[in-house]
């Protein structure tokens, strides 16, 4: 599977890491329980078709990723660079 670096172009997923599913809400650490933090960590959707996710591209340029993929076909439609380097390199975050 090729993931489409906005920084690197096409790579192999080998040099990247997944992150987890992106629109996750993370809970509030002043009012989240133990079981609600268990949650957030260890327990994923597992969604037929497509899904939007976070992946790390630590074998190149080390910013993540919001890759857009069919969980079926691993068909990519995209990814943009997220978090503070989006405004730097032209993605929205």
């Amino acid at each position: 599977m090729l993931i489409p670096c906005p920084h690197c172009g096409p790579r192999d997923v080998g040099e990247f890491t997944y992150g987890r599913e992106a629109g996750k809400a993370r809970p509030d650490p002043a009012s989240a329980s133990p079981e609600d933090w268990n949650d957030y960590v260890f327990y994923r959707d597992n969604p037929r078709g497509r899904h939007v996710e976070y992946w790390h591209h630590g074998q190149g340029c080390r910013l993540w990723l919001k890759v857009t993929r069919d969980t079926v076909s691993h068909r990519i439609e995209g990814a943009e660079v997220v978090g503070p380097w989006a405004a730097r390199t032209g993605s929205d975050a």
